[in-house]
C-alpha cells in the first residue's frame, strides 16, 4: 500500500506541475510594462507574451495582438517557446508513462517491470522541468537586467510577470513529483529460507583430533625371506641354494 500511495502522489504532484507549465505557455505575462503619463487617464500597462501582447488602458479596455513572426520575439522569448513545448511534451509523456507502470494497473505482470516503468516516467518528468526552468530563468535574469541598467528609459523599463513565478513554481512541482515517482525501486530477486536469521556458528567436535595424522602404505618383508641373524644384516633363504648335478649325455641310436 505504500508504493501505491507514493505513485498516487508523485502522478498527482506532476499533474498540478503540468498544469502550471500550459499556464506559463499560454497567459502573456512573461514581462509587464507599466506607463503612467502626466495624468492618470494616459496609463496603460503592456503585457508581453510567447504567442501574444496585450495593451490594458486605464479605461479598462483591453488589445492584444498575436505574435504571427517569431523574429519579432527577444532572443529568450524565442527559446523560451520552443523550450516549453518540448517541455509539455516530455511531461505529458512521461505522466502517460506512470500510468502503464502503476502498481494498481494490469498493463505489466512483474513488478520490477512496473516498478522500471514508472522510474523511466519520473525521470521524463524531471526533464520537463529542467525544460520549463531554463527559459523562466534566462527570462527573468535578462528582464532584471534591463531594469536595473541606466541605459533604459525609465518608461520601458520591464518587470517580472506572474508566467515567471507560476513556472518557478511548477518546476519544483514536477521536480518533486518525478523524484517521488523515480524513487519506487524494483522489488528484490526472491530469497529462499530465512534471510533475516544469520546460519548458526560452526563450532568443532569434542572428540575431534586437533591434527590428525596421515596414514600411508607401510613396506613389509615377504615372509617367505624372513630376516635372520643379529647384527649381520643378511636375509637367509629357508631352502639353501646348491649346483644343479651333472647329467651324463644320453646315448642316442
Amino acid at each position: 500500500m505504500g508504493r501505491i500511495g507514493k505513485e498516487v502522489a508523485g502522478q498527482v504532484i506532476s499533474f498540478i506541475g503540468l498544469i502550471g507549465v500550459a499556464v506559463t505557455c499560454g497567459i502573456p505575462m512573461w514581462r509587464v510594462t507599466t506607463f503612467i503619463g502626466a495624468n492618470i487617464v494616459t496609463g496603460q500597462i503592456v503585457w508581453d507574451g510567447l504567442w501574444m501582447n496585450c495593451v490594458m488602458q486605464s479605461t479598462g479596455q483591453m488589445q492584444c495582438s498575436l505574435n504571427e513572426s517569431v523574429l519579432r520575439l527577444s532572443p529568450d522569448l524565442q527559446s523560451a517557446r520552443a523550450l516549453v513545448i518540448i517541455s509539455l511534451v516530455f511531461g505529458f509523456i512521461g505522466f502517460m508513462i506512470t500510468f502503464i507502470g502503476a502498481k494498481c494497473t494490469g498493463c505489466l505482470n512483474k513488478d520490477s517491470s512496473k516498478a522500471k516503468v514508472v522510474i523511466i516516467g519520473g525521470c521524463l518528468i524531471i526533464l520537463s522541468a529542467v525544460l520549463v526552468l531554463i527559459p523562466v530563468c534566462w527570462s527573468a535574469a535578462i528582464t532584471i537586467s534591463d531594469f536595473e541598467s541606466p541605459l533604459t528609459v525609465e518608461t520601458q523599463k520591464r518587470e517580472l510577470g506572474a508566467s515567471i513565478y507560476i513556472g518557478w513554481a511548477s518546476a519544483v512541482l514536477l521536480l518533486i513529483g518525478g523524484i517521488i515517482l523515480t524513487t519506487s525501486c524494483p522489488p528484490q530477486k526472491p530469497m529462499y529460507g530465512y534471510p533475516s536469521y544469520p546460519p548458526a556458528p560452526m563450532y568443532p567436535y569434542a572428540g575431534q583430533v586437533a591434527n590428525p595424522a596421515t596414514y600411508g602404505p607401510v613396506y613389509a618383508p615377504p615372509s617367505s625371506r624372513p630376516y635372520t641373524g643379529t647384527g649381520t644384516g643378511t636375509y637367509v633363504p629357508n631352502k639353501p641354494y646348491a649346483a644343479p648335478a651333472a647329467y651324463s649325455p644320453a646315448q642316442y641310436l
